[in-house]
């Protein structure tokens, strides 16, 4: 009886603090995840909010086809003489217009999110740490394409032709999409910024409504006086919209595009950092 004792209270002594510490160090910990799966996990986790809240794809289903509704039938017929030659013209720029507005809504979700306190579990990860504001970025490029999609769908139901046919389209939707997901860099950094999501959208739209309607997404600029021309000339809407027009249309035009690639690079450059820097000091 005694030599059962005994053998039952060995079994159940308590593990000393040094050989616990040595079975931890001597277990084969799991790899730490690339940074590659961790913003493609984040990028994941934003088309999941789509599949729960379908509501917020109303901004790029009926706000664009809205757009190209109102400005081809209430000025096609006063600035191109009808409708349909109009949206020849009109249609790549409303898509930029359409695509380019929607990329505010990055940064309302970051700051949703931080106001929910969800960033605060994300910080605590052993992660890459831009992969969460990159995974948002990702999710985001989902919706774009969606809005140019069903842009160009509508529109060639109007009687919108591109010359530049099925290659001339992808390339002026991806120079759309790469622009746009170094657009976004800005908004994220108003996310982490700003106190609310309302005064995210605010700014946003204080920037983004003067930047699109400013440009050639409507007319020529040359019908445009001197001083407005030299400003609208220079915009990068008007750069991206002209080369997604002449992609579109089958041509080549290397300086927009030129043009486009380069302020996409400078955006990442100048807010990528000051976005990063915010988050991890927020």
């Amino acid at each position: 009886m005694s030599t059962a004792t005994s053998t039952e209270t060995k079994e159940l002594a308590p593990v000393s603090t040094e050989s616990l510490a040595a079975l931890l160090v001597a277990e084969e910990r799991p790899q730490r995840p690339s940074s590659l799966s961790t913003s493609l996990t984040f990028g994941w986790r934003a088309m999941l909010k789509i599949k729960h809240v379908p509501e917020q794809l109303f901004d790029v289903t009926a706000f664009p086809i809205m757009n190209l509704l109102m400005f081809t039938y209430l000025f096609g017929g006063a600035l191109a003489g009808s409708p349909t030659d109009y949206i020849q013209f009109v249609l790549p720029g409303i898509l930029v217009m359409s695509v380019v507005m929607i990329t505010m809504y990055t940064g309302v979700s970051v700051n949703i999110d931080i106001e929910k306190g969800v960033f605060d579990r994300f910080r605590s990860l052993p992660i890459w740490r831009p992969s969460a504001m990159v995974g948002y970025l990702l999710g985001d490029a989902l919706r774009y394409t969606i809005a140019s999609v069903i842009m160009l769908a509508m529109g060639l139901l109007l009687g919108y032709r591109p010359d530049g046919g099925f290659p001339g389209v992808v390339a002026g939707i991806a120079l759309l999409l790469v622009f746009s997901f170094a657009f976004s860099w800005i908004w994220t950094m108003f996310g982490l910024l700003l106190r609310t999501e309302k005064s995210v959208m605010s700014v946003s739209m204080m920037v983004i409504f003067p930047l699109t309607f400013l440009s050639n997404v409507f007319v020529d600029p040359r019908t445009m006086p001197g001083w407005l021309q030299a400003f609208v000339n220079n915009s990068p809407v008007t750069h991206l919209a002209s080369a997604v027009r002449g992609l579109m249309a089958g041509d080549w035009p290397a300086v927009d595009i030129m043009w486009t690639l380069g302020w996409a690079a400078a955006l990442v450059l100048v807010f990528g950092p000051v976005t990063m820097r915010l988050y991890n000091r927020k």
